[in-house]
Formats: C-alpha cells, sequence, structure tokens
C-alpha cells in the first residue's frame, strides 16, 4: 500500500513549486494504478488546511476546490481512508520514543505508525521520517 503524505500531494497542485512536474506526474501515475493507496485524515486535513491558505505563496484554492479533489481521490477504487486501529496507540508510543519526537513532529509520528499499522510504505519527500524505526517509506521524486 502507498501512503500518501500531504508534501507530495500539495506540490501536485501547486504550479509555482519546483518540485510540481514531477509531483503531478508521479500522482498521476498513483491515482490510474490499481495498487492499493492509503490517504491518512492528517494527511487530507494537511492538504485543505495549505491549499486554501491565501497567505501562504503558491497556488491557494477556495475551499469548495480543494474538497472537490479530496473528494476525487476518496472516490477512487483503490483509495483508502486510513483511520487508527486496534494496535494505533501502543505503535504511536514506540515512535514517538524511539524517533524522540517532541512539539511538531508529532503529526509525522501519526503518519509513521499509521503506516506501519497498515503494512503500508510511506510516500514523501520529508527525510526526516527516517527518525522513525521500522517505517518504510520512499521519496518517489528522487526515484523518477
Amino acid at each position: 500500500m502507498i501512503v500518501l503524505d500531504a508534501n507530495l500531494l500539495i506540490y501536485a497542485f501547486d504550479s509555482e513549486a519546483v518540485q510540481h512536474h514531477a509531483a503531478r506526474n508521479w500522482l498521476g501515475k498513483v491515482v490510474s494504478s490499481t495498487e492499493l493507496v492509503g490517504l491518512p485524515w492528517q494527511t487530507v486535513s494537511a492538504f485543505i488546511r495549505i491549499t486554501t491558505n491565501s497567505r501562504l505563496t503558491g497556488d491557494s484554492f477556495p475551499t469548495n476546490k480543494a474538497i472537490g479533489i479530496v473528494q476525487q481521490w476518496m472516490e477512487l477504487k483503490q483509495v483508502r481512508l486510513l483511520v487508527p486501529g486496534e494496535r494505533h496507540w501502543s505503535i504511536i508510543q514506540w515512535m514517538l520514543i524511539e524517533g524522540q519526537v517532541r512539539g511538531p513532529m508529532t503529526t509525522d509520528a501519526q503518519l509513521a505508525a499509521l503506516t506501519v499499522e497498515y503494512g503500508g510504505v510511506l510516500h514523501t519527500t520529508d527525510r526526516g521520517f527516517a527518525r522513525f524505526p521500522g517505517l518504510r517509506w520512499v521519496n518517489p521524486l528522487q526515484e523518477s
């Protein structure tokens, strides 16, 4: 399962981002394949929060457009909304402690825990995920 981090989705829709073309091409391949795609709530909320913030640089969307984009992803047969299961608390504790997480990095620990819980591979451009033991992750823009 490919688990999506918000940064790749944001780059795919922000035409001013240096990574825009690579991220857009990669996302197009992902959503047209049959491989399972995990979409965590943290990723959904980050995508909407950032793409609708007119104070940030880059393309800004009206809320309805951002919601519409997410809705299109959720309607794909291979997309699964990832929610914490019974093992989540024990996994996230491990990620927080072993990853030496404090403050804002807590969201990254949540993504790492969900990815491990679902047996997926986190796709992100954030090298900071290397801090989490047992997390399989890849930067798909470096592979291209």
